[in-house]
């Protein structure tokens, strides 16, 4: 299943990450291990934050994706199913078609 796990990064703490280099360790770890379909970084409420979306073939690979942000960055995390918009198409055909 797609999924987005949108993060966030207190900033004291990130900026002690970046300066001695375990942020950019820490989501190169992350993103080599997920291969993610996309990943967006940006500034959200006055913090580092980022938008990751990937394949996870079982649940217990919820603990692999988000245990790295808590563990190395004190990160706030948000886990999400999401679709792209072929998923889209084919829910609502299945939809249309039981009525």
């Amino acid at each position: 299943m797609r999924m987005m796990l949108k993060f966030t990064l207190p900033v004291e703490k990130s900026n002690t990450a970046v300066n001695d280099g375990s942020l950019g360790r820490t989501m190169e770890s992350i993103l080599s291990k997920f291969k993610p379909e996309a990943a967006y970084f940006m500034p959200l409420d006055g913090k580092r934050a980022g938008l990751i979306f990937f394949e996870m073939a079982e649940p217990s690979q919820i603990v692999e994706s988000v245990e790295p942000f808590f563990l190395s960055l004190n990160a706030t995390t948000e886990l999400v199913p999401v679709m792209n918009a072929e998923d889209l198409r084919k829910g609502l055909a299945k939809v249309a078609k039981k009525k």
